[in-house]
């Protein structure tokens, strides 16, 4: 636990004091996101490690917790301060506004993703209002009722096709997410509308803005938008590198084989999938969805595993040519393995 403590806590510490004082901090934020990733990912060799998927981390439901109210705290200081309000320079401030995007992205997502699944209410409405805050909160609901049952399927818009760019990719699941989120969310609750989660993401959404609008007018707003998109680009390139080109063989009734291990890409770099909480084994994640983050497996015999960390993939995904290059022949050779083991099944 210490270390998913010290690779998560660091970096909402480092936005908090760019927030406040600028200067130096707001490179430390930046750089810490994104270069001291990466090195530490390529120079510190370490040996996977699988804990007891049995166990249970009390201390990992604490840093959730913890991660999740401190998120508010610093989205807070920093769309003052990219808003100009704590009288940082423009370079200081678009540095603060890059930092919060990263670190709102890269580790308030992977909080509120383990939130969602948590079995508590309480604990799920905090991962709900982790999405609100960055004007994302339809991915709550899309993500638990339409991606987890339709991954890898023509069904889930989160799943990147073979050959689809991330560009054209993230048009489509934006707006085929919250439309299927609506649906899902709708049936469930079509006896009690007025518990419909969408009411709380739209509701909340607004409200936010329009206290943000109050506080520091047009460019509180404008910093906010930049904030949350930048934020919002992150979890979609998330979405698209873990399951590109995948996907699940039907059976000769029509209906999809079952998720297994097949179905996700993974990265088994030590330090980037500490600061997103074991995120990158992702298939496994899929398996076991009420499995906690600290107890995810890595077994790359068994499992898809990206050419690079998550995050790495995910700049690489920025360049279509790149990415299809990269990746549709991993891709297909995943097909063919999971279509050849669903055949053997129906024999």
């Amino acid at each position: 636990m210490p270390l998913f403590v010290i690779a998560t806590s660091l970096p909402l510490a480092l936005v908090a004091l760019a927030a406040l004082w600028g200067g130096v901090w707001g490179w430390l934020a930046v750089g810490y996101v994104t270069v001291l990733v990466f090195c530490l990912d390529r120079l510190v060799a370490r040996q996977i490690v699988n804990a007891d998927p049995g166990a249970e981390f009390p201390g990992g439901e604490r840093l959730l917790l913890a991660l999740g109210i401190g998120h508010f705290a610093v989205l807070a200081l920093a769309l003052r301060g990219v808003a100009g309000a704590g009288g940082l320079a423009p370079v200081e401030r678009v540095l603060l506004a890059v930092a919060a995007g990263l670190v709102a992205g890269q580790i308030a997502h992977p909080v509120a993703h383990e939130l969602i699944h948590r079995a508590g209410r309480g604990r799920r409405r905090l991962g709900r209002l982790v999405y609100t805050s960055i004007l994302f909160g339809h991915h709550a609901s899309a993500h638990l009722h339409v991606h987890h049952v339709h991954v890898a399927t023509p069904q889930d818009p989160s799943s990147a096709r073979p050959g689809e760019g991330f560009y054209r990719y993230a048009a489509r699941a934006w707006a085929g997410a919250f439309r299927a989120g609506l649906a899902a969310e709708t049936r469930r609750h079509r006896g009690a509308p007025w518990r419909h989660p969408y009411v709380l993401y739209v509701g909340g959404a607004g409200a936010l803005l329009a206290a943000v609008a109050v506080l520091w007018g047009w460019q509180g707003l404008a910093a906010y938008m930049a904030i949350a998109g930048y934020a919002q680009g992150q979890i979609l390139l998330s979405d698209y590198v873990q399951h590109y080109g995948l996907a699940r063989a039907r059976h000769p009734d029509g209906r999809a084989e079952p998720v297994s291990l097949a179905h996700s890409w993974n990265a088994p770099q030590w330090y980037s999938s500490a600061m997103t909480l074991n995120a990158p084994r992702h298939s496994d994640h899929h398996v076991t969805p009420q499995r906690p983050y600290p107890a995810l497996q890595l077994v790359p015999a068994t499992m898809p595993v990206l050419p690079h960390s998550l995050p790495v993939c995910a700049v690489v995904a920025l360049v279509p040519p790149l990415w299809r290059r990269m990746m549709d022949a991993r891709a297909a050779r995943w097909r063919e393995t999971a279509g050849a083991a669903a055949g053997d099944l129906a024999g």
